[in-house]
């Protein structure tokens, strides 16, 4: 009888064990862009109220925080700094008041007319007459190039210069006596105009309309070709 060996017990089948994944972990730092949250919206305005009203230099996240209800460093979240968050702010004042004065614009065909419609819209997001834009036109047009933070500084000056763009085009097309320096013209109207809200009262005897019509009379009369309608 032939005899053979005896069967070895075989293990039984292990369950297939779960294959981890060898990709690097990816990094939870903050990006240049701000992160989509629903508290955003809530956050910008917040900032350009706290920048309105306290000056970019003397507000403080914690200002921030504070007016948009968040705790301070869920503000990072969004943004990695305050010059992040002016950035922002400042890049919506000036969609805000080119918008406003496109639109102005848009109608008028006499240059002269074009000007006095440009400054009035200027004015009004300036002096809080758009509820909604008034925050972030103040700190657009608050701001000075020296208050930039040198981080931001390039493109916040090409923010202003886009802006300011459009008033070379206006000037540029008034008819006017030759030998102005239109580049020196332009930079004074825009001054004169940024220094309305410290005189400015909204009862006074002039409405922001009125104050418009009287610098372009003004410049019309010491510059024009021709004499302007009374």
């Amino acid at each position: 009888m032939a005899t053979g060996h005896p069967k070895r017990k075989t293990a039984p089948a292990s369950a297939p064990s779960e294959t981890r994944s060898t990709a690097p972990a990816v990094p939870r730092g903050r990006t240049d862009k701000p992160r989509q949250h629903n508290r955003h919206a809530d956050l910008l305005d917040a900032a350009a109220h706290v920048f309105r009203d306290k000056g970019y230099g003397q507000a403080s996240m914690r200002d921030i925080a504070s007016a948009s209800g968040m705790i301070a460093g869920s503000i990072y979240y969004h943004y990695a700094s305050k010059s992040d968050l002016l950035l922002a702010v400042y890049s919506e004042g000036v969609r805000h008041v080119s918008e406003a004065v496109d639109r102005a614009i848009a109608q008028p065909n006499d240059a002269w007319t074009r000007l006095e419609a440009a400054l009035c819209a200027h004015l009004e997001m300036m002096l809080s007459t758009q509820p909604n834009s008034a925050p972030y036109a103040s700190v657009f047009l608050q701001v000075s190039p020296g208050d930039f933070p040198p981080e931001h500084r390039d493109k916040l000056v090409a923010l202003r210069n886009g802006y300011e763009q459009k008033f070379r085009a206006l000037i540029e097309a008034l008819p006017m006596r030759r030998g102005v320096d239109k580049s020196l013209l332009r930079l004074h109207l825009i001054g004169a105009l940024n220094h309305v809200p410290s005189w400015y009262r909204p009862d006074g005897r002039k409405s922001l309309p009125a104050i418009a019509r009287a610098m372009t009379r003004h410049l019309r009369l010491a510059l024009d070709t021709a004499e302007p309608e009374a």
